[in-house]
């Protein structure tokens, strides 16, 4: 099983951190069925201050492409990614419009 490591920042408003988390914490139906569907078995998302770290664990055939197309083409999923970026903010670095941010993993033991 393949994973990946991401990043991203929120805003730095602990009543915006606090929003985003109790989202989190009842996603979306759609959401979650449109994750399974692109392939992901596992998603886990951490939180430092306002940096945000996901794990995803993905069947061997995933990609991030197909997951855009699928995203793009699912109103839902835009609407919640609209409704996430009031809570979200580009990592120092990224490119414009880029949430989150695919790691190099330097270290494994």
């Amino acid at each position: 099983m393949k994973k990946y490591v991401l990043a991203l920042d929120l805003q730095h408003d602990p009543t915006l951190i606090a929003e985003y988390e109790a989202y989190h914490r009842n996603i979306w139906p759609e959401i979650q069925a449109s994750i399974r569907d692109a392939g992901i078995d596992r998603m886990e998302i951490y939180r430092f201050a306002n940096r945000l770290f996901m794990l995803m664990e993905v069947e061997e055939n995933f990609s991030f492409e197909r997951k855009a197309t699928m995203d793009a083409a699912n109103p839902k999923v835009q609407e919640w990614e609209a409704l996430m970026w009031k809570y979200q903010q580009a990592l120092p670095g990224a490119k414009p419009g880029e949430k989150w941010v695919l790691m190099d993993k330097i270290f494994e033991l």
